[in-house]
């Protein structure tokens, strides 16, 4: 039904109504319907967690503000002080990751100021560090050491 993923399998709470497939997501503690990029969000949350990311730290779409605008982000990981560690934004499997997704996420991390940030369509991770100069290639998750 779904594209496998480059992510571990995760417990995924899956329910059929009226022929739509919903997910249980354990961060907003509620259904959602499992669109493709939800797939990716709720594979990556998982992946979160399996790699010491505490729950009670992890947002999902979330609102801020991006030049005027109001923006979602699709997960954002809080450092225990509030600010902002990890700023991921999610596409779907089909979606071609490109620079353009990159700058939107830039766009999204310069009003959040995390020091990383990681741009993922399941298949395809990337990782950030921002730096004064900008943006350092990482080739893993950032480790949570809170």
């Amino acid at each position: 039904m779904f594209t496998p993923l480059n992510l571990p399998p995760a417990p995924l709470r899956l329910q059929r109504k009226q022929n739509i497939v919903y997910v249980f997501d354990i961060l907003r503690k509620k259904m959602l319907q499992l669109t493709p990029e939800e797939w990716v969000r709720q594979h990556f949350i998982h992946f979160l967690l399996a790699n010491h990311y505490p729950q009670g730290f992890i947002s999902v779409e979330r609102g801020h503000q991006v030049n005027e605008l109001q923006k979602r982000t699709d997960i954002v990981v809080y450092q225990p002080n509030g600010k902002p560690f990890l700023v991921i934004e999610c596409k779907a499997a089909d979606i071609q990751l490109s620079t353009q997704h990159f700058q939107q996420l830039a766009n999204y991390n310069h009003a959040l100021q995390a020091p990383f940030i990681a741009l993922s369509n399941g298949l395809t991770h990337y990782y950030w560090q921002q730096s004064p100069e900008g943006y350092n290639n990482l080739t893993e998750l950032p480790i949570w050491k809170y």
